[in-house]
C-alpha cells in the first residue's frame, strides 16, 4: 500500500461507511482506528442499527476517508479522497475486541458512553482495494491480497 494512502488512514479518524440492503445504499459517519499496516479498520456500532444489520446480510462495504477539513477555501484542489472497498467481519475474539475497544476509546473519548451499551459490537473492515483521488483527476488504484 503506498505511503500516501497509509498516511491518510492513520492521520484521519472518521469516515463515511457505506452499506447496502437489497438495492438501497446506506451511509453512516463513523469513527475508526486501523491496525499497523492499515489493512484492517476497526469501528463500533449497535447491534440493532441499520448499518450493522446491513453488514450482517451483505458483508461488502465501502469507506470514504478524505482531507477536505485540511483544504478549505482556495486549497480545495489539494483535497484527497480515499475510497476503501472491503468486507465486514464480526469480531469474535474477546481479547482482540477489548484491545480494539480500548484503542478506539483512547482516540475517540466522545464514544465512551456509547461504548457501554449492551448492544455494542466491535467490528473490522478487511481492506480489499483502495483508490486515491488527488484533486479532480489524479487517481491511483491498488487491489490488495
Amino acid at each position: 500500500m503506498i505511503d500516501k494512502i497509509k498516511d491518510i488512514i492513520e492521520k484521519k479518524d472518521s469516515c463515511i461507511l457505506a452499506t447496502v440492503s437489497g438495492k438501497d445504499p446506506h451511509c453512516s459517519l463513523m469513527s475508526y482506528v486501523a491496525n499497523e499496516d492499515c489493512r484492517e479498520i476497526y469501528m463500533i456500532s449497535l447491534r440493532g442499527s441499520k448499518k450493522y444489520r446491513n453488514m450482517m446480510n451483505n458483508d461488502s462495504v465501502s469507506l470514504l476517508i478524505d482531507t477536505r477539513e485540511d483544504n478549505v477555501g482556495r486549497k480545495r484542489e489539494n483535497i484527497k479522497a480515499l475510497t476503501v472497498k472491503g468486507n465486514f467481519q464480526h469480531m469474535g475474539d474477546k481479547t482482540k475486541r477489548l484491545t480494539i475497544l480500548e484503542k478506539l476509546l483512547s482516540r475517540h473519548p466522545h464514544l465512551k458512553d456509547f461504548a457501554h451499551s449492551d448492544e455494542l459490537e466491535v467490528f473490522q473492515v478487511n481492506v480489499k482495494s483502495v483508490e486515491l483521488l488527488e484533486g479532480v483527476s489524479n487517481a491511483y488504484f491498488e487491489e490488495l491480497d
